[in-house]
C-alpha cells in the first residue's frame, strides 16, 4: 500500500472558523475587525463557506479508485496550509497507517518557492518530526502535464462553445493567484510555468486570443504581480471587446479566489463595462483531470523506482 498526499491551501468551513484561519494565514496574527469583516462577507456572499476541502476529499476519492484501477493499492490523505486537516495531520494519520512510501501532489500546478514550496516544506518537516521511517517523494511543479492540459483544454472549449462569436474572436485570460512581484528577484519559475501552461492551453485549443492575468494579491504594502484580471477587462474594453472567457489556470478547485474574486468582483466589473463574461468551469473531480492526476502519480513512482 503507498500512501498519496493531496496538498492544498485551505478553507475555513464555516463563518466561525474564518478568524482562526486568516489568523493563521498572517501568521498568529489576529486581522483588524475591518479585515474580519471584509472576510467575512466575502464568504457569506458565496454561501458561508469554501467548498475546498469537499472536493479535495472527492478529489481524494476519485484518484484512489483510478490508481486501483491502474493496478496500484494507493490509500489517498488529504492535508491543508492553513486549516484542518493540516498537513503535518496527514502525513502523521499515514505513519500511524503504516504507509512507508507516499507521493506527495501540491494540488496546485505551478511552482513558486512561496506557494507550492511551502507545501513541500512542511510536509518534510512533519515527515522528520512525526514519520522517519516515511520515503515521501514529493511532485514539485506538473504545468506541462499533458493530461493536465488536456483537462483545462476542454473547460475552455465547453466555455467558448456557449459564445456565439467564433472561437478565436472571443479573449480567453487566463488568471493565477499574484504573488509579491520580489520573487523575480529570485528568478522563480511561477510566471514562466503560468505563462507555458497558456500556450500549450492555446495550441490545444487550435489558436487562442489570450492573456495571463493574475487575481487576488494580498492586502500588503509590497507590490505584486500583475497585471490584475479587472484592469486587463478594462483594456479589453477600450479594444472593443464586447465578450470576455476567463479561465482560473492556476487553480484546480472552486474556492474563494473562484466563487468570490472572479465570478462576483470580476463579473461585476466586466457587465459594468458592458462586457459579456464567462468563466470556464473549475477542473474539481472532472474525469479528465482525475485521470491526469493519477498518472502524475504513476510517473512519480517510477521516478523513484528509478532513484
Amino acid at each position: 500500500m503507498i500512501g498519496v498526499l493531496l496538498m492544498a491551501y485551505g478553507s475555513p468551513g464555516s463563518l466561525e472558523e474564518v478568524e482562526p484561519y486568516y489568523t493563521h494565514i498572517r501568521g498568529g496574527r489576529k486581522p483588524s475587525p475591518q479585515l474580519l469583516e471584509e472576510l467575512l462577507a466575502r464568504y457569506r456572499a458565496i454561501g458561508g463557506k469554501s467548498p475546498l476541502l469537499e472536493i479535495t476529499y472527492r478529489q481524494a476519492a476519485a484518484l484512489e479508485e483510478r490508481l486501483r484501477a491502474a493496478g496500484v493499492e494507493a490509500r489517498v490523505y488529504v492535508g491543508m496550509r492553513h486549516s484542518p486537516p493540516f498537513i503535518s495531520e496527514a502525513v502523521s494519520s499515514m505513519a500511524k497507517d503504516g504507509i512507508r512510501l507516499a507521493v506527495g501532489l501540491p494540488m496546485a500546478p505551478h511552482y513558486s518557492a512561496m506557494s507550492v514550496g511551502q507545501y513541500l516544506r512542511l510536509a518534510e518537516e512533519a515527515r522528520r518530526d512525526s514519520a522517519k521511517d516515511l520515503i515521501l517523494h514529493s511532485v514539485r511543479s506538473w504545468h506541462d502535464h499533458p493530461g493536465y492540459i488536456a483537462a483545462v483544454t476542454e473547460t475552455v472549449l465547453e466555455a467558448l462553445g456557449t459564445f456565439a462569436e467564433e472561437r478565436q474572436a472571443v479573449p480567453v485570460v487566463f488568471t493565477a493567484h499574484s504573488l509579491p512581484q520580489r520573487i523575480l528577484l529570485e528568478d522563480d519559475p511561477y510566471p514562466r510555468e503560468l505563462l507555458r501552461t497558456c500556450d500549450l492551453v492555446s495550441r490545444a485549443c487550435g489558436g487562442l486570443r489570450w492573456t495571463l492575468a493574475y487575481q487576488s494579491a494580498g492586502r500588503t504594502e509590497e507590490a505584486w504581480l500583475g497585471p490584475e484580471v479587472t484592469e486587463v477587462l478594462r483594456e479589453l474594453r477600450k479594444e472593443g471587446a464586447t465578450s470576455v472567457l476567463v479561465c482560473p489556470i492556476g487553480f484546480v478547485a472552486d474556492h474563494l479566489e473562484v466563487l468570490y474574486d472572479l465570478d462576483i468582483e470580476a463579473r461585476g466589473v466586466a457587465e459594468e463595462l458592458g462586457i459579456q463574461f464567462r468563466r470556464a468551469p473549475s477542473l474539481n473531480d472532472r474525469p479528465t483531470f482525475m485521470r491526469a492526476l493519477a498518472d502524475i502519480v504513476l510517473r512519480a513512482l517510477q521516478e523513484r523506482s528509478r532513484s
